[in-house]
């Protein structure tokens, strides 16, 4: 068992926190608000820091899952910063989900210090990391993944090395990329559907069990037929995503004309009031188009 430092506990980060806490490890937890870091230890019986230097002082590992790079450099950069406190040998494990530049950068700068360095951002959304069933996209050296897999695999369904420290970002950019493409495309079938008379669920059932099948299909059809929108992954988080994917195409002289567009679309959301609904509310925007035509 290990000696691991948790950074953020926000819907993501509490359940994963308590699964290594579940696990066996030492586990000593900072968060930006301090009540649902005294909350956490409440429920699980371990240690909380009122800084990231003093959560990671000690640790094997340090374990970060913040909202963007701003906040990851802020616990991790700095006199109070996770760096300062992590011993040479140590091994920094980022979930956050945030740009390959800033995980490329961090990574540097952990390197002056002998310290290792994981981007190991996560898809499964809330009920993934409730039930420790997450899909976790790594880049790092492989001495440094080897070294981390055993704490991952606490709260991991799936978990692969795609290459060096940014390949782990780059490659949630592409999952970022295939969840805007199927929630557009459900959202005008299911819309087309209702707008035919027909049963949208029922088409839907039926359409997941051939070609047209995916888990977004499958678990968000019914929700969205029914207007449902509070299932997790917020609009803003998504347009937050979708725009470090299109930033780095850009960088990389690639077009993402698809991802461009249903951007834009969850701009239009966004400004209808639902920044705050999950990924699938983009059907309300198809609505409210098509009730404007008419």
């Amino acid at each position: 068992m290990a000696t691991v430092s948790f950074l953020g506990l926000g819907v993501m980060g509490y359940p994963m926190a308590g699964f290594l806490s579940k696990a066996g490890h030492d586990v000593t937890v900072y968060n930006r608000t301090a009540s649902k870091a005294t909350a956490w230890v409440k429920e699980f019986g371990e240690k909380m820091a009122e800084t990231p230097i003093k959560a990671a002082e000690g640790a094997d590992f340090v374990v970060a899952c913040v909202g963007n790079d701003d906040d990851l450099r802020s616990v991790v950069l700095g006199e109070t910063g996770a760096f300062a406190g992590m011993s040479k040998g140590s091994v920094f494990i980022d979930h956050t989900t945030a740009s390959a530049t800033v995980a490329r950068e961090l990574a540097q700068t952990g390197l002056q210090s002998g310290v290792g360095f994981v981007d190991a951002p996560v898809s499964g959304g809330q009920a993934g990391a409730e039930s420790g069933q997450l899909a976790i996209m790594c880049g790092g050296k492989q001495a440094d993944y080897d070294n981390a897999l055993p704490i991952m695999d606490a709260y991991a369904k799936a978990c692969e090395r795609f290459g060096d420290v940014g390949s782990g970002q780059i490659t949630k950019m592409c999952n970022q990329i295939c969840i805007a493409g199927l929630v557009q495309g459900m959202s005008e079938a299911i819309n087309f559907a209702e707008k035919a008379g027909l049963d949208a669920k029922q088409m839907a059932s039926l359409v997941s069990k051939g070609a047209g099948g995916s888990w977004q299909l499958t678990n968000r059809a019914d929700t969205m037929v029914d207007r449902k929108f509070d299932y997790g992954f917020a609009v803003d988080w998504m347009r937050k995503d979708l725009g470090i994917a299109l930033d780095e195409a850009k960088s990389m002289s690639v077009s993402l004309p698809v991802t461009a567009v249903v951007d834009q679309f969850y701009a239009d959301v966004q400004r209808m009031g639902g920044g705050r609904w999950d990924t699938s509310s983009l059907i309300q925007r198809m609505r409210q188009f098509d009730s404007e035509k008419s």
